[in-house]
């Protein structure tokens, strides 16, 4: 690593802990901070970037929380005017897929890096990120997630679909960094495992899962320091069992093509990254807490993100946490919008929208010889339910999921749909793994949420 790249690392790691530590400690002083540093970095956005010059000319810096919000949709096709880098969606999207089929992830324009999210909302977005934000991106996770000190000596072994130059900045002297691509063969990536003995295991839940069973059964032996789901969304089902093979805390972080926006604390609580973004709230259900986060990141220039509605259905935790920490504590991340499931309503004059949170409840609380499941509805009154169960508790467990959703219908006034089940299959790095999946369109009329 060239030294100005430690410096510039160092700095924002030991200024990310200043502030979370000295001082950003009560929620209106952070408040406070992040409006001025919001404001400061809209003066920026707007001399720079066409695009959203031309979208708040009628706006004031004072108004941005009422600026129009933006999806990925309008984010991507307009992506020549909105970034201040002066690149091309034509040149940087063929970039970046030169390196999917090539497995050589260092695409570069410039000195901007080039990324390609996975997709699994319908279409894949770009990122784009300048080497400064990309240091600075390295110091702030370095601060967040490492289980000592940045000084010590540290193994971390990045399990992910597709590695950047993103990820490989976290690397030094003291920090020997190793990703594992997910598509090369699961032998191989377990022997390289073993070998390198990671002080930090960071993968998604479904490869942290499949190494928890190896680890269970004996077939891998590693005692990492900390470990850190990434990329997917974490299932009780899953987090139990992998903290149970490991005999610690799993930790998580969130972390998308929008940016890096939260990380758990010391006692397991996810806070959102409110020393990089601010998150505005979106109820979908304020008294269960449920929003969709509307993002603001006044950390990255190249490609800004103002008041981008971001697809994600967060609840937020309603007691403090016991670190302290004024940041937004999530208590769980439940998934992508899209995959609430919609169940007709009793009266059959509209569907009632059911969270994925109750589809996992009446699923593991159900059958707790159930060690894995993905459910996918297809159409309003059909439902298919793949498990991983003993065959001596495989009828017991399908008649206890049907009572449950039985229950969470006359609870929620719907019909539960009929359930086709099968055999549960799932390899890591294939895709995504989404527990609760919806797989048909919502009428335009939409429907009720479920309470």
């Amino acid at each position: 690593m060239k030294l100005p790249d430690a410096w510039l690392i160092l700095s924002h790691y030991i200024k990310t802990n200043y502030l979370k530590n000295v001082m950003l400690r009560d929620r209106s002083r952070l408040e406070a901070w992040q409006e001025r540093r919001v404001r400061r970095h809209l003066r920026e956005v707007r001399k720079h970037s066409p695009f959203y010059r031309e979208l708040w000319r009628d706006g004031s810096p004072d108004g941005w929380r009422s600026y129009p919000v933006i999806d990925k949709g309008v984010f991507m096709e307009r992506l020549d005017e909105l970034n201040t880098a002066g690149i091309r969606k034509e040149t940087a999207m063929e970039l970046a897929l030169r390196a999917e089929r090539t497995r050589e992830f260092a695409p570069m324009i410039g000195d901007v890096t080039v990324g390609l999210s996975s997709g699994t909302s319908g279409s894949r977005g770009l990122f784009l990120v300048s080497r400064r934000e990309r240091l600075a991106w390295a110091g702030t996770v370095l601060a967040k997630v490492l289980p000592g000190p940045l000084l010590g000596r540290h193994r971390i072994a990045f399990f992910l679909r597709a590695d950047s130059n993103l990820y490989g900045s976290v690397g030094s002297r003291n920090i020997e960094f190793r990703f594992y691509d997910l598509l090369d063969p699961i032998a191989e990536l377990v022997a390289r495992l073993q070998q390198q003995q990671p002080s930090l295991l960071v993968a998604p839940a479904s490869m942290l899962r499949l190494l928890a069973d190896l680890q269970r059964e004996g077939r891998l032996s590693i005692r990492p320091d900390k470990l850190v789901s990434v990329a997917e969304v974490l299932d009780p089902l899953d987090q139990g069992i992998i903290e149970k093979a490991f005999g610690q805390r799993l930790h998580q972080v969130y972390q998308c093509t929008e940016g890096f926006l939260g990380a758990t604390c010391a006692h397991g609580t996810l806070h959102i990254n409110e020393d990089v973004v601010c998150m505005q709230k979106e109820y979908v259900d304020r008294e269960a807490g449920k929003f969709v986060p509307i993002l603001t990141d006044f950390s990255r220039l190249t490609q800004p993100i103002v008041r981008y509605r971001l697809n994600d259905l967060l609840t937020e935790r309603q007691e403090p946490c016991p670190c302290g920490s004024p940041f937004l504590a999530i208590e769980r991340i439940e998934g992508r919008c899209d995959d609430m499931f919609a169940f007709p309503s009793v009266s059959g004059d509209r569907q009632v929208l059911i969270f994925p949170d109750f589809i996992t409840r009446a699923i593991v609380a159900a059958a707790s010889e159930v060690t894995a499941y993905h459910a996918v509805q297809h159409a309003p009154g059909e439902m298919e339910l793949a498990l991983e169960v003993d065959d001596r508790h495989r009828e017991a467990s399908q008649s206890a999921i049907l009572q449950a959703l039985r229950a969470l219908g006359e609870r929620t006034g719907s019909q539960p749909p009929h359930v086709a089940f099968s055999a549960y299959r799932h390899a890591p790095g294939d895709r995504k793994l989404r527990r609760v999946e919806r797989r048909f369109e919502l009428e335009q009329s939409g429907g009720d949420h479920a309470v």
